[in-house]
């Protein structure tokens, strides 16, 4: 120990957090870690480590610390402070939370984040740096040997969990009838939950900087009294759902907020507040039709309501995470609040798939609760009894996949501190009880002399014996309320339904039944009548003749389960056999000072007999209990009075009730004598239940911390089967890898050439990739356990013999386990699975859901599956990996590989900013782009495509020169460098070339090309060999690209040949330019860059190279193409480039110029819906002979910031139109989710250049439940289109025209509002296409919002593609040979007309469905870009559309006519 002076230093000084000269302290080195602190003060001692050798002195025995730190921790500047190694066993930390903000962090990189902090010192609030500053995070919270620290050291043994301040979090909640109750202060229950909780929570969030993602649903269930189905109307047969006792019943979701992120969050209590005034009125009128009986609707109560139903709705949504990946929120998160009381009625089969889906899921599951806590354990799960004998038992559940939590108001009675924890019943009348008195013959009640009294029964042996365990002898392992079905022979055997031969038993009647006939059915213990086997003494004569008259028909046997029952009240001693699914987040809770681990929000006495102190009396262990309770759950860290290191302070026991209860000593509860069992209440298994959680001064609290920073599925667990069940329960396989004998394999068959991963790099890969999806790393498993487990009964694979220079990880999921071990260069992969797994569930659900926007509850429906995780591909997976993806494996759909879309779009829109500027103008103002303004866009496509996707320099002084590193590739030997800024004047240069060659194509200026060197022409009837030199030519040539790697020499693009044939030689048109460069190819003058002689010509970015001739004796440096076609595609992104595709038939054939004429009219002006030359194949999607996507190699990390190498791949499109929408879809699996968002925003950031703007959308941007894996509680926004107006005596619209042209006609119709609207087609990939429906969508130029025209599409064009759709329930099959209208068309008619839903006419069927861009977040916002995602520009084209569509001011009138005027004006001049 060593007294030195301290001074402090910012951190533009010097990045170290600590300088300090080594000959001040002899014997310090580096990487020691040094605590210092002031003799004088008891505050933490601050912990830092040693990291530069020779820092700077600044004279003798001084030391310096960062400033921020050195407040932190209550450093005096000047003052003498201590310095001291310390032992770092000492200072280990047990666990560290960190947290992060607004960034996508994948489980892969917190792994690797982890094992970059191994052996580093970290301090409270501490900033870490990861991955050259793509990852970034804060130490939240530390600690270490049971109390919270404030500095420590990470080890290898460190459990890290990750926060997240920005996740995806749904809030449900649950309007049961409960809602409208007031509890004990007088305030309804929904003031509690709105006002009282959500409000802190709000509050919470705003004061810990979180910024989630929310959507707020409100739910009900409406029960109906009917017996039967036909005593209910027509309109509400279609979402009635029968529940197992027969009721009819329908569920309401109310959406009031949807994917929304506020700074402010008061807005929403309010508007909440709104939608309760008028929500039971609204839900239970639903349906009511004047002169109609509808049977009567009550709501249903908490217990019975719909609660698993909302949790797999959100998992519905959260399992498509790596669909629709956004990159600036991580975790996932369920709240219900509710308010009940934490019991609930469930059916089994949906239980098990909700715990399935949560727990694989890995998604974080909070029930909050605003009613009073029981008296009981909770949460508990009461099964549907489906079996109507009145003898059967009810069972429960305590699922400990869900986090509980139970809100109570601070406020105080001034007369009471009691709390009611039982709601009184409603008052009766008398008149019922006096009845049931005369009325002996029915036997409701006995007479008094009758009435057995209490002192009879001993309640206690009673309930010993129903809740003892079955007997050791019968084969069934210990189970308690199915929490895991464990498969030992014979253990489903034993039904339900059949007990063991010696169980018949008479059923004791009890006290409570008599009360249970009154109706209260509060855990009655008739229920659980039930006695074990052999268990005589109680039997006696009395308790058998002196049953009640009620009790007489019971005399039947009683059934007894394989298995105990629980006793909610005293779930305190059961234990349950430990799986992987109970140790699948334990991670996240800290140790306590007991050594189990605790969930910081149940403030909990101490089991008693624990010994006052442990030997290392000087760390001082503060118990949590109520007193430092507060401080624990307020997220702010208050001076750190949790552990001061002050000598000598004792332990503080808090001396409650729950001493004497849990009577014998403990040292430690009852779980860790025996490591194979969990108790079975509780999210840890470790903490105990006790009777004194439901006192006043020790309820469960809210666990605020995971509601403001949800954690993350912990990536590690410590749970494996022992070696019996190993051998018993699942089955092995392995294979192995040998990446080195992979990679020379394929490194000889591919074009080009790319380091290949060493078997460390792929080894590791293997790891990441199964922690991403969903893995854990299992630690703390003896590793002889585990290498003599199991071996594949093969000639003992290098696996068995434990090797010493093995390398080995096991991970689990659910019940599949893998073992990865590397020897020498070997990799062996070892996948355990049950045996017995579970069967695949499929519930299908029909709901009404109110979404946003929308103005009725629609039917809606969903399917709720749970994933067969044990058919993941792991083999494809690794090669996959092995190769570096290369294209004989590629990403498939069941790999569930990341992906994220995007749009380039035409940047700016006057007419955007017209409506951003005046408020009071229409929204239906955007013109008809012309043809100078398509050229543009094409002219920035193509510099997009060149510069920045393919990043290729042409060295010719046409274009910009310079050679850098590029994404499609990675070159021999480059470093890789980071991209140079680009020269102001080289971009001003290029523009000046895209201003001239636009002229040379509109005919200005002829002759000037290529900064105005003026040369004669070639002449028009030039040779094809003259064409061919000119294009060599030096100065005046066609520009060639830089040769590189996979370019062969003289590469040049297709349309900028075309562009400079038309400027070089004499009268050429675009048609005869083309023809040109065809017979060059034909004459194998030019070929296909990668030496493809197939490909015909195609114009647009795809590369040609001119081919050496036989004259050419001098090209000694001709570079040859690749002569692949495939590898070549895999590294270049080549498009076609066409014109916009005309709805009017074109008189002469032949290729369209490019630039051709824009669409929605002929010359005239005329609308395309009115002229008499329709294209009758103009609505169907085009047939090309090139495919619609192609896919390429994508190098993810251009700045070389990973640790590890990373890449991706890119799906386009393979055709551009300036009239489209472009999309382009960024795929990976083996890189990290920051590095991805730096070069898609770095994209998003040059399109503006290119006069584009790059927008994110949705893998399902309409969200209809037809398409698989659709969002529940996202729907479309029907919009109707008024046609009335415009019929004026006419029967149908078109009246006059042909009639097989008047559904085109009116898809055109359709089409020219939504462009006035300023939308424009985009072709999307999506699941609609796959159904053969030919329905089309349109994006808005900002990408704020979709617009569907549903379409009907004639059957023979379906071909044989199309795939069943997924129907309504009521709709029947359509006949083949019939037009077959779009499932969108059914789903419009289905609640187009909101209340009237009887009036199926065709008439209502015309209308577009709406939806919204919910993909746009902060980071998309450009300074250029204002309208996108703004909120109130997206309402208000809505209304606008909307009133449009409506007629409103007659403007749907007016531009009809304004169509037919153009009309007859240009059928006027032609009749002259």
């Amino acid at each position: 120990m060593k007294s030195f002076k301290l001074i402090v230093h910012q951190s533009s000084f010097s990045s170290e957090d600590l300088i300090i000269n080594l000959k001040d302290y002899p014997g310090l080195k580096e990487k020691d870690i040094i605590e210092i602190y002031h003799p004088e003060n008891d505050y933490p001692r601050l912990l830092l480590q040693v990291t530069k050798v020779d820092a700077p002195g600044r004279g003798r025995d001084t030391i310096s610390v960062e400033q921020s730190i050195a407040t932190t921790f209550q450093l005096r500047t000047f003052a003498d402070v201590y310095v001291n190694v310390v032992n770092v066993a000492d200072v280990a930390l047990d666990s560290v939370e960190l947290t992060f903000k607004d960034q996508y962090l994948g489980r892969s990189e917190m792994w690797r984040l982890k094992n970059h902090l191994v052996s580093t010192c970290v301090y409270l609030n501490k900033k870490i740096e990861y991955c050259g500053g793509a990852v970034r995070c804060q130490v939240y919270e530390m600690w270490s040997q049971g109390d919270r620290v404030a500095c420590g050291v990470i080890t290898e043994d460190t459990k890290i969990v990750f926060r997240s301040s920005t996740s995806m979090v749904y809030l449900f909640i649950q309007m049961s009838s409960e809602m409208w109750d007031f509890d004990i202060h007088g305030d309804l229950y929904f003031e509690k939950a709105v006002n009282g909780f959500l409000a802190d929570l709000f509050t919470k969030w705003k004061k810990n900087g979180s910024n989630h993602e929310v959507t707020i649903v409100l739910f009900s269930r409406t029960f109906y009294k009917a017996k039967t189905l036909e005593e209910f109307p027509q309109h509400m047969k279609e979402c009635l759902q029968k529940d197992y006792r027969g009721r009819f019943y329908e569920d309401f979701y109310r959406v009031a907020v949807q994917n929304e992120r506020y700074e402010d969050w008061s807005n929403v209590l309010l508007q909440l507040r709104r939608l309760f005034t008028d929500y039971q009125k609204i839900v239970l009128q639903y349906h009511e039709r004047p002169n109609m009986e509808i049977p009567t609707a009550i709501n249903s109560t908490a217990a019975q309501g719909n609660f698993l139903e909302v949790l797999n709705m959100s998992l519905n949504v959260f399992e498509k995470h790596y669909l629709d990946r956004c990159f600036d929120r991580t975790g996932q998160l369920s709240v219900v609040i509710t308010p009940g009381v934490g019991v609930f009625e469930v059916d089994r089969e949906l239980t098990n798939v909700t715990k399935q889906r949560i727990i694989d899921n890995g998604v974080g599951s909070d029930l909050v609760c605003v009613g009073e806590q029981p008296l009981h354990a909770v949460p508990l799960l009461k099964f549907h009894n489906k079996d109507s004998n009145l003898n059967s038992i009810d069972d429960y559940s305590m699922p400990h996949w869900i986090n509980l939590s139970f809100y109570s108001t601070n406020k105080k009675v001034a007369y009471s501190n009691f709390i009611p924890r039982i709601k009184l019943p409603p008052r009766k009348s008398q008149e019922p009880l006096k009845k049931m008195y005369e009325d002996e013959s029915k036997g409701k009640l006995i007479k008094e002399d009758d009435y057995m009294h209490n002192s009879i029964f001993d309640y206690d042996a009673y309930d010993a014996q129903v809740f003892q365990l079955p007997p050791a002898h019968s084969t069934c392992v210990q189970r308690v309320a199915r929490t895991k079905k464990t498969s030992v022979a014979g253990l489903e055997g034993i039904s339900r339904r059949s007990p063991p031969a010696s169980s018949i038993h008479h059923r004791k009647m009890s006290d409570p039944d008599i009360h249970h006939s009154l109706g209260s059915d509060i855990l009655s213990s008739s229920k659980h009548g039930v006695s074990e086997v052999g268990s005589d003494a109680t039997d006696s004569p009395i308790s058998i003749n002196r049953l009640s008259p009620r009790s007489s028909v019971s005399n039947k046997p009683v059934i007894r389960t394989g298995r105990a029952l629980i006793n909610p009240f005293d779930p305190s001693h059961v234990t349950v056999k430990l799986t992987s699914n109970r140790r699948r987040w334990t991670h996240i809770f800290p140790k306590g000072p007991t050594g189990v681990l605790i969930q910081q929000h149940h403030y909990q006495a101490r089991p008693a007999g624990e010994p006052a102190s442990r030997p290392d009396e000087h760390r001082s262990e503060n118990n949590i209990s109520k007193e430092n309770g507060s401080t624990i759950n307020n997220n702010n860290h208050p001076v750190y009075q949790v552990d001061g290191n002050v000598m000598g302070r004792k332990r503080m026991i808090s001396t409650s009730g729950a001493l004497s209860i849990l009577g014998t000593a403990l040292s430690t509860p009852s779980t860790t004598n025996n490591a194979s069992l969990a108790l079975l209440w509780g999210a840890t298994g470790e903490q105990e239940w006790t009777p004194a959680l439901t006192t006043a001064n020790r309820a469960i609290g809210v666990d605020w911390k995971s509601l403001t920073i949800p954690a993350c599925l912990p990536i590690t667990t410590d749970y494996f089967p022992d070696k019996r069940s190993l051998q018993n329960d699942y089955l092995v396989s392995d294979y192995n890898l040998l990446p080195d004998d992979v990679n020379a394999d394929f490194a000889k068959n591919r074009a080009i050439y790319k380091e290949p991963l060493t078997t460390m790099e792929v080894f590791k890969e293997l790891v990441s990739q199964r922690l991403a999806q969903g893995f854990q790393l299992i630690v703390g498993v003896n590793d002889s356990e585990v290498l003599e487990s199991h071996c594949p009964s093969r000639v003992a694979p290098p696996s068995c013999q434990p090797a010493h220079a093995a390398k080995r990880y096991l991970l689990s999921i659910g019940r599949i386990f893998h073992k990865l071990t590397l020897v020498g260069s070997t990799i062996t992969v070892t996948r355990y699975r049950p045996r017995h797994p579970y069967p695949p569930f499929n519930i299908h659900y029909r709901y009404r859901f109110h979404a946003p926007n929308h103005d009725t509850y629609e039917v809606s429906w969903v399917s709720f599956t749970t994933e067969k995780l044990e058919n993941y591909n792991w083999n494809y997976m690794d090669h996959y990996i092995c190769t570096r993806g290369d294209t004989d494996f590629a990403l498939v759909e069941p790999l569930k590989y990341w992906r994220f879309r995007t749009l380039l779009l035409p940047l700016i829109n006057p007419a955007t900013k017209t409506i951003l500027e005046d408020e009071s103008t229409h929204c239906d103002i955007y013109p008809t782009p012309t043809r100078q303004d398509l050229d543009h866009l094409t002219e920035g496509f193509l510099k997009m495509t060149e510069s920045y996707f393919n990043k290729v320099k042409r060295p010719n002084k046409q274009r910009q020169g310079g050679v850098s590193s590029s994404p499609f590739r990675e070159r021999v030997g480059s470093t890789r460098l980071p991209d140079r800024p680009r020269l102001r004047i080289e971009a001003i240069a290029a523009a000046k070339t895209v201003l001239e060659r636009s002229q040379s194509q509109s005919g200005e200026c002829d002759d000037t090309y290529d900064d105005g060197v003026i040369e004669p022409k070639l002449k028009a009837n030039a040779t094809l060999l003259e064409v061919v030199d000119r294009m060599r030519h030096p100065s005046l040539g066609v520009g060639f690209l830089q040769q590189t790697v996979s370019l062969p020499s003289h590469t040049f693009v297709s349309i900028y040949a075309i562009h400079w044939l038309q400027a070089n030689m004499e009268n050429m048109t675009y048609e005869k330019a083309t023809s040109c460069m065809e017979r060059l190819l034909r004459d194998k003058m030019i070929c296909h860059a990668s030496g493809d002689t197939l490909k015909r010509y195609i114009v647009g970015y795809y590369m040609y190279h001119i081919l050496p001739q036989k004259k050419d004796k001098e090209l000694t440096d001709y570079v040859k193409p690749l002569g692949d076609l495939q590898s070549f595609e895999n590294e270049w992104m080549e498009v076609e480039v066409l014109g916009p595709r005309s709805p009017l038939l074109t008189s002469e054939t032949g290729a369209i110029d490019i630039s051709g004429n824009s669409t929605a009219t002929d010359d005239s002006g005329m609308p395309a819906f009115l002229c008499d030359n329709i294209d009758p194949n103009y609505m169907h999607m085009e047939n090309d002979d090139l495919p619609l996507y192609k896919n390429t190699h994508l190098d993810i990390d251009v700045n070389n910031k990973s640790d590890r190498i990373e890449w991706g791949h890119a799906r386009y499109q393979a055709t551009f139109r300036p009239d489209q929408a472009y999309e382009m879809c960024i795929q990976w699996a083996i890189a990290s989710g920051n590095i991805v968002a730096e070069l898609i925003i770095g994209w998003a950031r040059k399109a503006p250049s290119c006069r584009l703007q790059m927008v994110p959308i949705p893998a399902d941007p309409l969200a209809l439940p037809f398409t698989e894996k659709s969002d529940p509680l996202r729907g479309p926004i029907y919009v109707p289109l008024n046609e009335e107006p415009l019929l004026r005596g006419k029967t149908a619209l078109f009246e006059g025209f042909p009639e097989d042209t008047w559904l085109e006609r009116l898809f055109l119709f359709q089409e020219a509002i939504v462009g006035r609207f300023g939308f424009i087609k985009c072709t999307v990939e999506s699941t609609s296409h796959a159904a053969g429906v030919g329905d089309h969508l349109y994006v808005h130029v900002t990408g704020n919002m979709f617009i569907l025209i549903p379409t009907t599409v004639k059957s023979e064009q379906k071909g044989l593609k199309a795939k069943p759709v997924n129907k309504p329930l009521n709709s029947s099959r359509y006949p083949v040979h019939e037009a077959a209208p779009s499932p969108h068309e059914g789903y419009i008619t289905r609640h187009v007309s909101g209340k009237n839903k009887d009036d199926y006419d065709n008439s209502r069927r015309m209308g577009f469905l709406w939806s919204w861009n919910h993909m746009i977040s902060k980071k998309w916002k450009w300074s250029q870009t204002p309208a996108t995602g703004d909120e109130s520009f997206q309402m208000r084209m809505l209304r606008d559309f909307k009133h449009f569509c409506a007629n409103h001011e007659q403007r749907l009138s007016q531009f009809w006519d304004q169509c037919w005027e153009v009309r007859e004006k240009a059928k006027g001049i032609k009749c002259f």
